[in-house]
């Protein structure tokens, strides 16, 4: 770790380096000199070059790094690069706490392949306890954009996560979802560094408030798929590996202060004055010399460097006795538990307890094997009713954190606080609403700048996700709602079109239904009634095998498949199309049952498209909408099911390439295909080709029993699937993970070939 700059721009209270008790930071200079970054990395490259290390990790730390500018950073790296990549693998990182991050800088970082941590500690109120400015001022908004840099296609590959400091004061559910808006590859949850003799603040009576208020985000991270890698809870698991924080590994950091002096770990300053120091500098002492140190040695003793009361505990292979500097106790030094201990234990058992035997909480971010299962389960062309409920789950933790990003556009703290309570008493109430295929469509319309105000602005989407859950489980709740053109639409159940209602109106959920009041309306709906009430415009059902299909007519956010779609229906026209829907269901179970097992598992919603003469038969999935698909109403149910299984391939592939890419980034190739006139990027050749693998095979099923023209349309797509895959798996397009795919949905063409002969 290389203090290249010792100074910061902001006055954290909570920050080890300046408010704690080492204070040496004073007589070091501001900036680490030229001279001494040489004489460091000189003496890094010497280290690899002795040992035959394979790679070294180099840290760029603070204060603030990035204090420095562009023109000092990009002498530091230039020289780190020039003196240690000879030698070893260099492995760059820097933690910063943003502010001063700019498009020239990231573009530095990403020239020289260094991957960034950022500081940050949730939602506004949360970063703003401890991370300002020295005159008060917050440094959310500045964070913030730069995580937003960072997240850019041309950045992210510099972005390697975030650091958040644990204050208990702060609300778990807000600071989780305030993490998981930025997309971090990873994230950090740092306990606040106490010793015994300054021990960490413990608001309230309870006993362990550290591993209560982790237990919490641990619930909902399990609860949401594990949406990405938080470090503390996979280090505590069984076999988890551990960190500096915890677990017995060895200590393997050491830290060259801006004076060129040799540190410990730069955590041991909030023990006393000078209790990193080793009395060595890299002008004259080697890294061996520097990590022969009594302090850096006892490190490399696993269980036998710890105090007796540790060496006895039955977790200490997962908390290896917590992070070093939090033993210290005047009088017995380090030789102590963590200050922490009570709290380390009751998390062990909190993440061994939760999930609960039989509580599965499938994510796309598994292991790699479970992954290749995933992709190869797919690959058949159709996927098992558990892959496409896992594709769900993944969508679901997508719209929880577009959600959280819309609170913060949100003045409805009452919406917020129903759907948390529900969250805890009625969870499959809220997730049933969430899962509405046109709820996330809303908050992406709702988070893009371009629709924050004006006659295209998106409204606040919290009150009536609010409202459907309420209405579901039948609490009697009072939320404040906007309305849009004299209508109030309530996602999975209907729309209320009265005229006079104003811009905003007061709903009540009662039993069965709810009360409206706004402008010059008062009515009651009551949703269990034979007529609707009066402007009452319900969603309609579809008989479905699987259970609730709807017709989503009503739903604004529908239209998003870059076509017209249909307004609402009369009756005799939905009921028509909810036939031939069910007819063309009983089609796919006869032809191609693993498809229907498929469409069972996730499809919600057909959205009826406008006609359109020169087209007739139209079909379009959108990328946002997952569980849905849209269609032109018609009677033939056998047409009807070759679109149905067609579009829940795009679906499918669209939310696994949410996750994963298949297609390697900043493709500009272009391929040629036999169903096109003009060349298709990759990743358009590759959804067309799951696309026509499944209608393949609904023809090939077909064949076998009616022969002629179903024989000709199954040669042709399988000839058009056929050409597609191998144009994709020549054309060098594909990532490892695509060509594994697209390989594996090649050999079933195979076995639909042959099936044909």
């Amino acid at each position: 770790m290389l203090k290249v700059h010792s100074r910061c721009d902001l006055s954290c209270d909570h920050c080890y380096v300046y408010q704690h008790a080492d204070q040496t930071w004073r007589g070091r200079p501001v900036r680490m000199p030229p001279a001494t970054v040489r004489a460091a990395a000189r003496r890094i490259a010497e280290h690899a070059r002795e040992h035959e290390v394979s790679d070294v990790h180099v840290v760029l730390h603070g204060g603030e790094p990035l204090l420095l500018g562009a023109a000092g950073l990009r002498e530091v790296l230039a020289e780190l690069r020039a003196a240690i990549t000879p030698w070893t693998r260099l492995d760059l990182r820097m933690q910063t706490n943003g502010v001063l991050l700019d498009e020239e800088l990231c573009q530095l970082l990403v020239d020289y392949d260094v991957r960034v941590g950022v500081s940050f500690d949730g939602d506004r109120a949360a970063n703003d306890r401890h991370r300002v400015f020295a005159h008060g001022g917050s440094s959310h908004d500045q964070v913030r954009r730069a995580l937003a840099l960072l997240r850019r296609p041309a950045y992210r590959s510099s972005y390697a996560g975030i650091l958040c400091t644990v204050d208990v004061r702060n609300d778990p559910d807000r600071v989780y979802e305030a993490l998981l808006a930025e997309s971090p590859p990873r994230v950090d949850l740092l306990l606040p560094h106490a010793t015994w003799d300054h021990p960490p603040e413990r608001p309230g009576p309870a006993l362990t408030p550290y591993a209560d208020w982790l237990g919490r985000i641990h619930r909902r991270w399990v609860d949401d798929g594990r949406p990405g890698s938080i470090r503390l809870f996979e280090a505590l698991m069984p076999g988890g590996g551990g960190t500096e924080a915890f677990g017995l590994a060895p200590a393997d950091v050491l830290v060259v202060e801006a004076d060129g002096t040799w540190e410990q770990v730069d955590s041991l300053k909030t023990a006393y004055h000078g209790a990193a120091g080793t009395g060595f500098d890299v002008f004259d002492h080697s890294v061996d010399e520097a990590a022969g140190h009594p302090g850096v040695a006892i490190r490399q003793d696993g269980v036998r460097g710890l105090c007796a009361t540790c060496r006895a505990c039955p977790v200490v292979d997962r908390c290896g006795g917590g992070l070093y500097a939090h033993r210290w106790r005047t009088g017995s030094g380090f030789d102590n538990p963590s200050v922490y201990c009570a709290d380390l234990f009751r998390l062990i058992d909190i993440v061994d307890s939760y999930p609960a035997p039989g509580h599965v909480a499938p994510s796309l971010w598994s292991a790699a094997s479970t992954v290749d299962d995933l992709l190869d389960d797919l690959a058949t062309g159709y996927g098992s009713p558990q892959t496409v409920r896992r594709l769900a789950d993944d969508q679901l933790a997508i719209t929880r954190m577009l959600l959280a990003a819309c609170r913060e556009l949100s003045d409805s703290g009452a919406a917020w606080e129903v759907l948390a309570d529900l969250e805890l008493k009625a969870p499959e109430a809220v997730r049933a609403v969430l899962e509405h295929p046109f709820v996330r469509p809303w908050l992406v319309h709702r988070l893009d700048p371009s629709a924050r105000s004006g006659v295209h602005a998106a409204a606040d989407p919290l009150p009536v996700l609010a409202v459907a859950a309420a209405v579901r489980v039948g609490v009697p709740v009072t939320v404040d709602v906007p309305v849009r053109a004299d209508v109030i639409t309530v996602p999975t159940l209907g729309s209320l079109v009265l005229p006079g209602l104003g811009e905003r109106a007061e709903v009540t959920v009662l039993p069965g239904g709810f009360r409206v009041r706004g402008g010059s309306v008062d009515r009651t709906v009551l949703l269990d009634r034979v007529d609707p009430s009066a402007g009452w415009r319900p969603v309609r059902d579809v008989p479905a095998p699987a259970g609730r299909l709807v017709i989503e007519d009503g739903d604004p956010y529908r239209d998003c498949y870059g076509q017209p779609v249909a307004s609402r229906l009369d009756t005799p026209a939905a009921q028509a199309l909810g036939r031939t829907l069910v007819e063309a269901w009983q089609v796919v179970c006869r032809d191609v049952p693993a498809h229907a097992a498929a469409l069972d598992g996730g499809l919600r919603a057909v959205v009826p498209l406008a006609p359109d003469p020169a087209r007739p038969l139209r079909s379009a999935t959108a990328r946002h909408a997952f569980g849905a698909v849209a269609v032109t109403p018609h009677r033939d149910p056998e047409t009807m099911a070759v679109l149905l299984v067609h579009e829940w391939q795009h679906a499918k592939l669209g939310a696994v390439l949410d996750r994963y890419d298949l297609v390697a980034p900043g493709q500009s190739t272009r391929i040629t295909v036999p169903w096109r006139p003009d060349p298709r990027p990759p990743e358009g050749v590759l959804q067309g080709v799951y696309a026509h693998l499944a209608v393949t095979q609904v023809w090939r099923a077909r064949a076998a029993t009616d022969g002629g023209e179903a024989s000709a349309h199954a040669a042709r797509y399988l000839a058009w699937t056929r050409d597609g895959a191998d144009a994709l798996l020549a054309s060098g397009s594909l990532t490892a993970a695509g060509e594994r795919f697209v390989g594996q949905l090649r050999h079933a063409l195979e076995e639909t070939r042959v099936g044909s002969r």
